[in-house]
């Protein structure tokens, strides 16, 4: 189905630990709208898809969330494996240190466990699409805000790449909307409905 690459897309050199930071990012890897939900939800949405596109999109978007998520953990471990006690005591990354140590475990940034609650799938080919319409917009923003706390040229390179692909994310998804739309739309005129045609 797809060829593993041992590296990263971009590489990640992290020569300074903020533990702070690290807690910020955490949410995107174990977030409400993080990595880790945005691949669980497109490989499973893509079992319903009748579209072969609609799959294969679904498909390649979810392998490569895998791969941002793969990049979250690397940033998460970089920012917090030479960090101090200390350092860490002094951030909001403490709490965490006294369950998970640096260990990278799926969490938000406020402290909530990733759980399959947070990913949607309907089944429904729209519906679903739609979501992850909002799910990309969702995960730009949580990347803006990230930014925002951040002044690490060596982290801001990371965020800013995985930012840019939420877009192009959320470009594909709405051509593959469009199209799923325009099918729907030409078999209801013909006076066939999804399930006889």
């Amino acid at each position: 189905m797809w060829e593993y690459q041992k590296k990263l897309q971009i590489p990640i050199n992290i020569k300074h630990p903020d533990p702070k930071l690290a807690a910020f990012i955490i949410s995107q890897y174990g977030g409400p709208d993080g990595e880790l939900g945005a691949s669980m939800r497109y490989l499973s949405q893509r079992f319903s898809m009748k579209d072969d596109m609609a799959k294969g999109l679904l498909t390649d978007i979810g392998t490569e969330e895998l791969a941002h998520l793969e990049m979250v953990g690397t940033l998460v471990h970089q920012l917090t494996k030479n960090a101090t006690t200390g350092e860490i005591e002094n951030s909001p990354m403490a709490a965490y240190y006294i369950d998970r140590t640096k260990g990278v475990y799926p969490t938000s940034a406020s402290g909530f466990p990733w759980s399959a609650a947070s990913m949607a799938v309907k089944g429904d080919p729209i519906a679903d699409l739609v979501e992850d319409l909002a799910a990309e917009q969702k995960a730009r923003v949580t990347y803006d805000n990230i930014l925002k706390m951040c002044d690490d040229p060596d982290v801001t390179q990371v965020i800013k790449f995985l930012r840019e692909r939420e877009v192009v994310h959320f470009q594909r998804f709405g051509e593959c909307l469009n199209r799923i739309q325009e099918n729907v739309g030409a078999k209801r005129v013909t006076g066939c409905g999804m399930k006889d045609c």
